[in-house]
């Protein structure tokens, strides 16, 4: 469900590449080209190779493969999986990475994160965000993960502002497979995980499936979660062609947790949760969040020669839920019902019980032809996409007076075209250089028909973005250089265009400069990206409220990001490796107007800002695994984060601060092989030794009340000491 309140790395994964060369993969499915028998051409799918950066690619990319993938996945939803990845910190509304998380990359949000599921468009059409948390356990089926930051190359659905996430699941198992994944927990968290796959029926057919179930009671008070999905794929393939069709859908029910904790209550109680005590007594039980999400995807891939390759997709994602919550002293009118009278007292307010629904299709098709000779890459790509939703609200109990059966207090609609064609061309001028470039254009139209607190607004926009994407790569014994240049624009969400007919927003723009060098070979890798990512227009929250009286992000004319990421692995020797990363960074707004509330006099003051901190973006971002091997079945990983002060507004004012943190965990993997089973796996983590107390996020306001300026801070704690255990059976 969609939020209306505002809203180890084991071993050496720093940039490590997926194999380009199928020849080089081991999982190949049949090898004889006599043979109406797939080829390894399908073993990395098209749809993938389209959007995703190549290992000579001009872009700052870190590659996660299964097997690292495996061994994080313990519960916890996907930010938490990417956490010893560059630049990236992450966040929990309940505390221990179960339910609703967050996660940014160089201090870009998740509404500026690019997501693409099998290369199929995953971010809200209207927010923009990724709801993870709509897909339970979605990472128990992924075989690979690529993180692009900065632009990075062009892809399917919302504007990567900032980072990419491509998550993909299409891979062939060639041999019949069952797996039994079971953890327990901290906080009563279960995660139990039932895969199969019959592998290659009649050198043709493989169908795999999955069923999981993730419930937690939540660091914080009440922050309950009970996750439900399933996740089937059948596919056809022979010789020259292939078929598949994904269905895989989510079910979460998870209690409130998104209103932070005020900063009077943090010290004594880090995990009081306000959501329900609108009621009196106890809290409302029900003050929950239901969603259920389901995709449908269809995907055709052809290789029509030895140099020509066609791929098409096309995807049905169907998502209906609500959240309930219990609301105290609500006027009638607001909802528009008539005032009661009782006894000759007229009420004018009462006590209720209220859902808020979305109810919605996205559907669409992607489409790509691909060209590879050795000098040369083309790919001309490009895809459609349509958003039809509803929102409405719902009255499910009321304390005096009646609610007609039907009655919906709002009720409205939306829809949202997306339309993208790409170009990309990678020309090899000697063995060593490589030349990059990428064009895009994009299509972009908004309806919306009202607001919930504004039904008479109705907007409609229409945008068209060029992004053009060039660069330069050099690959010679073991080293890797880059630099590229790359614009992305972005169009407003659906709260900014609640600013009014006087005041919408317009698009932002971003210019990105990346230059990255490595060197690596079969023992250590040494590596560091520089970059420079200027913002014009970038939407922000000033405080400012619009012609309508809302709060809504406002146009700011320059920022910019300009950093480096560092990282380093080595094997030093067979029983000890390690990895790091590190970015140091300088983010700034160049100047902006601070609006702050004057209840005294009914205004709002102003105060002007220059050169300041962008909100949630630490100066310095560092991760590392210490990993140890002292006999040949046991791994022990020691991992560490840090992120320094990050401030919740963009005024830089000490006391609207997020402190920084070091946290570190361990980490012990038993594998062993019994006869009849693959193997088998104990996994038992620890998170936080040192019981830290720490906050990743939070947000701020300020007003003047009765002569005193205030300022409220709310934080998102995360849990102190806490454990997991997992048993992972393969058959």
């Amino acid at each position: 469900m969609k939020k209306i309140m505002g809203t180890t790395v084991a071993l050496l994964i720093t940039t490590t590449m997926l194999a380009q060369d199928s020849k080089k993969n081991t999982k190949g499915i049949i090898k004889d080209a006599r043979t109406d028998t797939p080829t390894a051409f399908f073993l990395e799918p098209l749809e993938i190779k389209a959007i995703r950066a190549a290992a000579n690619a001009p872009f700052a990319k870190t590659n996660i493969d299964k097997t690292t993938i495996a061994k994080q996945n313990l519960a916890p939803d996907i930010p938490f999986l990417l956490n010893q990845t560059p630049s990236v910190v992450i966040n929990s509304d309940a505390g221990n990475g179960v339910g609703y998380t967050g996660i940014r990359i160089r201090g870009t949000d998740a509404t500026r994160i690019n997501v693409t599921l099998n290369g199929i468009p995953y971010n809200d059409a209207e927010s923009m965000g990724t709801f993870f948390v709509d897909l339970p356990d979605f990472s128990s089926s992924l075989n690979s993960i690529q993180i692009q930051r900065g632009v990075g190359t062009s892809t399917n659905g919302s504007g990567a502002f900032g980072a990419t996430i491509n998550l993909s699941t299409n891979e062939f198992n060639e041999k019949s497979y069952a797996e039994i994944n079971n953890s327990f927990g901290s906080f009563n968290t279960w995660k139990n995980t039932i895969k199969a796959g019959t592998g290659l029926i009649g050198n043709h057919f493989t169908i795999d499936a999955r069923l999981s179930s993730i419930r937690s009671d939540g660091f914080i008070d009440r922050a309950s979660s009970n996750l439900r999905s399933f996740y089937v794929s059948t596919a056809y393939t022979n010789k020259k062609s292939s078929l598949r069709l994904n269905i895989f859908s989510g079910h979460e029910k998870t209690y409130q947790a998104w209103y932070g904790i005020a900063e009077n209550i943090l010290p004594t109680n880090r995990r009081y949760n306000p959501a329900g005590t609108e009621k009196s007594g106890t809290p409302y039980d029900n003050q929950t969040d239901n969603y259920t999400q389901t995709h449908y995807q269809l995907f055709y891939n052809l290789q029509l020669s030895s140099k020509w390759a066609l791929s098409a997709a096309s995807f049905l994602t169907r998502g209906k839920g609500y959240y309930e919550e219990y609301k105290k002293d609500q006027p009638y009118v607001i909802y528009g019902l008539p005032n009661i009278v009782v006894g000759g007292t007229t009420y004018v307010q009462t006590d209720l019980v209220r859902q808020r629904w979305l109810d919605n299709y996205f559907y669409g098709q992607n489409l790509s032809l691909q060209y590879k000779d050795p000098k040369n890459e083309f790919i001309l790509g490009g895809g459609w996409s349509q958003y039809d939703g509803k929102h409405f609200g719902n009255i499910v109990w009321i304390q005096r007076g009646t609610v007609p059966n039907g009655y919906k207090y709002y009720d409205l609609t939306a829809s949202k075209n997306d339309a993208n064609v790409f170009a990309k061309w990678t020309h090899k001028l000697t063995e060593r250089v490589s030349v990059f470039t990428d064009l895009q254009y994009r299509h972009v139209a908004h309806n919306m028909n009202g607001f919930d607190d504004n039904p008479t607004l109705f907007v409609n926009r229409k945008f068209d973005f060029i992004n053009p994407k060039a660069g330069i790569s050099y690959q010679h014994n073991g080293w890797n250089a880059f630099l590229s240049y790359a614009v992305a624009n972005k169009e407003p969400n659906r709260d900014d265009f609640q600013a009014g007919t006087n005041s919408q927003p317009t698009h932002e723009n971003l210019q990105d400069v990346e230059l990255g060098i490595e060197k690596r070979n079969s023992r250590y890798s040494l590596g560091a990206t520089f970059y420079y990512m200027y913002y014009k227009n970038q939407l922000v929250l000033t405080g400012q409220i619009n012609d309508v009286g809302a709060y809504t992000r406002t146009n700011t004319p320059s920022s910019y990001r300009v950093g480096v990421e560092l990282q380093a692995s080595a094997i030093v020797n067979k029983w000890f490796n390690a990895s790091a990363n590190f970015t140091i960074s300088k983010n700034k707004i160049k100047s902006f107007t601070e609006y702050i509330d004057n209840y005294d006099l009914g205004i709002q003051q102003t105060k002007q800002h220059t050169n300041k901190d962008i909100s949630f973006s630490p100066a310095l971002i560092g991760s590392g695994a210490l990993n140890f091997l002292p006999v040949k079945k046991l791994e022990l990983s020691l991992l560490n984060k840090y992120v320094s002060k990050q401030y919740m507004d963009n005024t830089q004012d000490e006391t609207r601060g997020l402190n920084g943190f070091f946290v570190q965990d361990i980490r012990a993997i038993y594998t062993l092989k019994k006869e009849g089973l693959k193997n088998t796996q104990v996994i038992f983590q620890v998170n936080n030794i040192f019981n830290y107390s720490y906050e990743p996020n939070g947000y701020t306001f300020s007003y003047i009340y009765g002569g005193a300026f205030t300022t409220e801070n709310y934080y998102y704690p995360m849990a102190g000491t806490n454990f997991v255990l997992a048993l992972n059976i393969k058959l």
